[in-house]
């Protein structure tokens, strides 16, 4: 069955799709976070051309893969005192994994649950010592972004992800940043849309400055002044020539943030800068030429909102040279452990960066729908590092603040729903929701149930019962 996927103003880079060509679902082994020592980061690994792979204590995070006979084993080291040199082993079973606890000194915990002999499911976390992994069953990945990789402290920053997916739409991020090609950053609330603008401009190498303008901030009265500037004597209060944003960010990068807050006047006023490259300031006649790179982020759904005429069709292609989405926190807990050390490092409360967790802590870290998403983490974090008085943060100095799932939803990005979304009362909505899950991961039906916080059997049986064809979702 072929299906034709329509994106208003949306354009794919080559080699992204060449590489999406290749990517195959493979299971794979997180370190997500060593709690005691949140400054080692994390690491990933392929599971794919392995068999067994042995965990036990070593000096260092180090993992090695030998063949012994015909089997592919991977040895992954971990520095914790609290694990066993022989600690625990993942066996291959058909095309799932098995998890076997070794006899250790201390036990080893999944899902929280204490096991010497457990078959793992995607997402479970795996507890050893001070140590929480995550494994997932099948994520896709090209075969370059699905090797094996360690992310220690020195190689942890804004670009970084151990997520193969997420890495690949950053890849692609940064080669469009040295291009003169209008980036437009989609994502709920507090996953980083404006860190992320910085580092395109960063990547661009354009030598001009960057200009934020928070588009929901702009006056009504005085926008057009803001954004292009005035000479004096345009209106009353006019006592000098101002540049405005746009001319300020000549040779450099113009970010509109919350672009879909920009009223209608101004949208088309913003058209004619990026159509013809040129500003005309309030009250002169010349209008003045500027070279400037655009890139806006909004979490408001502008496919939509264009749609309903609120936002212009023009001008929504102009800006969507290329589109990329940030994934909520919720569906990047593998990188938990280098935001966190990431976000202890930058912290402006004396000795963050030296803090550790508590295991309860690192295991609440996780359990956390993170409405609010990094900027959440972020404020839990810098209370967190006040109110301990020791070398760990406990679970009591984690302070909650979630909203619970009440993000709103970008146009590509689907938030959990509240229980009452699924009942039987609304289920127009609720096969929505599906079809929606289905497009995001492609028909992978696991990916679904993981969203919504059910078992793939129940997710079948509402594809059954709406006769949704889930093999149409499935490039």
């Amino acid at each position: 069955m072929t299906r034709k996927l329509i994106s208003l103003g949306t354009t794919q880079n080559a080699v992204r799709e060449e590489r999406r060509e290749q990517a195959l679902a493979r299971p794979f082994l997180f370190v997500v976070l060593h709690c005691d020592q949140p400054a080692l980061g994390g690491a990933r690994y392929c599971l794919s051309e392995l068999d067994v792979v042995d965990i036990g204590r070593g000096p260092e995070r180090v993992a090695s893969r030998v063949r012994e006979g015909g089997a592919r084993r991977l040895d992954l080291r971990l520095p914790d005192g609290a694990i066993s040199k022989a600690h625990a082993r993942l066996v291959r079973s058909g095309e799932g994994w098995v998890f076997e606890d070794m006899g250790s000194r201390n036990g080893s915990h999944v899902n929280d649950k204490r096991v010497t002999k457990a078959a793992l499911r995607d997402g479970d976390f795996i507890e050893l010592g001070h140590v929480i992994l995550r494994y997932r069953a099948g994520l896709l990945s090209s075969p370059a972004a699905g090797a094996d990789l360690d992310l220690p402290p020195s190689e942890v920053g804004d670009l970084s992800t151990l997520v193969p997916s997420l890495a690949e739409n950053l890849y692609a991020l940064t080669r469009i940043a040295r291009a003169h090609i209008p980036v437009l950053l989609l994502g709920e609330s507090g996953t980083g849309k404006e860190v992320l603008a910085r580092n395109v401009h960063a990547h661009s190498g354009r030598a001009g400055p960057l200009v934020a303008v928070n588009c929901g901030a702009l006056t009504a009265s005085l926008l057009e002044s803001q954004l292009f500037g005035h000479v004096k004597g345009a209106f009353t209060g006019a006592v000098r020539d101002e540049p405005g944003y746009v001319r300020r960010a000549d040779g450099g990068t113009l970010f509109l943030d919350e672009v879909g807050d920009l009223p209608l006047p101004a949208q088309a006023a913003l058209l004619r800068v990026l159509e013809e490259n040129e500003v005309a300031p309030v009250g002169g006649t010349n209008p003045i030429k500027v070279d400037l790179r655009v890139v806006a982020a909004t979490h408001k759904p502008l496919d939509k909102m264009a749609l309903r005429g609120e936002l212009r069709v023009d001008l929504l292609a102009r800006l969507s040279g290329h589109r990329h989405t940030l994934t909520p926190l919720r569906e990047r807990l593998e990188d938990m452990g280098i935001l966190v050390r990431d976000l202890l490092r930058r912290s402006k409360v004396p000795g963050a960066s030296e803090l550790g967790f508590t295991i309860q802590a690192g295991k609440w870290l996780l359990s956390q729908p993170w409405s609010l998403n990094i900027r959440e983490l972020s404020q839990v974090l810098g209370v967190a590092a006040v109110l301990a008085d020791g070398p760990l943060i406990e679970r009591a100095h984690l302070v909650e603040r979630s909203l619970g799932p009440l993000a709103p939803p970008s146009e590509e990005s689907v938030v959990a729903p509240e229980p009452e979304e699924e009942r039987e009362t609304a289920p127009d909505a609720l096969r929505g929701r599906i079809v929606a899950l289905l497009e995001k991961h492609r028909g992978n039906v696991s990916g679904v149930a993981r969203d919504m916080g059910k078992s793939r059997v129940q997710i079948h049986r509402w594809i059954q019962r709406f006769s949704i064809d889930a093999d149409a979702y499935r490039l």
